[in-house]
């Protein structure tokens, strides 16, 4: 989805208009909310008129909005409903990327060492990077999580502060480009082009975004100069529209700025002398 074509404002979209007691309990979490009630419980409603109730409060308030379920599938619901309800705006998806996890265990009884096994779904990943570069970019971002979403993750500042920011006629080295993605933990490969990877063609470089699915971007340089950025299919490479800014975000949440991990590494070694 290219995200230049949504709007900034929560538009809810529906077929149908509160009813019964939804007018009502819609207007008393509103008027809560706007007067900095923490803690807010809705009653008496089920099923996807919960679902609405919230879509319609969310318009209301027209703030950025997480909502947490205690399990997946649940969670997978509420996204597709919010995704129904709220087209124009981002409708993220935040759940454990862990199609299973083995944690590391040691068995005294057998004298058993049990490695560390995990299995990562790209697709979880992907969206899970889409819902940080969204809120990184916009407000009118609806992240539907499950519990995996309170534990802590890189600090939101580092991973902004090293997004690369890229426009036609900015003044960027090539190479310098190529270094500014290494160090956000994308990985050079010009034969296997797939999310969080870019390859390198002579004064072209294509970035396949760790947040994206289909689309990718095309860097045209003219020497020291970005001639021209388009949003290209990362299948085909074919070109589907020139862009006049694109954002890069870190592949991966877990980003330090080279300073960080420099100052980390001396206190690391004073801790082992």
């Amino acid at each position: 989805m290219d995200r230049s074509q949504l709007t900034g404002e929560f538009k809810l979209h529906s077929d149908y208009a509160p009813m019964g007691d939804q007018p009502a309990a819609i207007e008393k979490l509103v008027k809560g909310l706007q007067e900095g009630n923490q803690f807010e419980t809705l009653l008496g409603v089920t099923g996807s008129g919960k679902t609405f109730t919230m879509a319609n409060v969310i318009q209301q308030i027209q703030k950025p909005t997480l909502i947490i379920s205690h399990n997946k599938t649940l969670a997978a619901q509420l996204y597709s409903e919010m995704k129904e309800f709220f087209p124009e705006n981002a409708v993220e998806y935040f759940v454990s990327y862990y199609d299973y996890y083995q944690p590391e265990a040691y068995v005294p009884s057998t004298d058993t060492y049990i490695e560390k096994d995990s299995d990562i779904n790209e697709e979880i990943d992907k969206l899970r990077n889409s819902a940080m570069a969204a809120l990184s970019e916009r407000k009118d971002v609806v992240v539907v999580a499950s519990v995996s979403c309170i534990y802590g993750l890189g600090a939101p500042t580092e991973y902004l502060n090293m997004a690369i920011s890229l426009r036609p006629g900015q003044m960027r080295d090539r190479d310098e480009l190529i270094k500014n993605l290494v160090e956000i933990q994308y990985n050079r490969n010009d034969m296997d082009f797939r999310r969080g990877s870019f390859r390198v063609k002579g004064d072209i470089v294509d970035i396949f975004p760790a947040s994206e699915g289909e689309q990718a971007y095309r860097i045209q340089f003219f020497g020291d100069e970005i001639e021209e950025i388009q949003l290209i299919d990362a299948l085909t490479g074919k070109g589907k529209a020139k862009l006049e800014h694109c954002m890069v975000f870190p592949a991966t949440p877990y980003v330090i700025p080279m300073e960080k991990m420099k100052i980390a590494c001396k206190n690391i070694l004073k801790e082992l002398v």
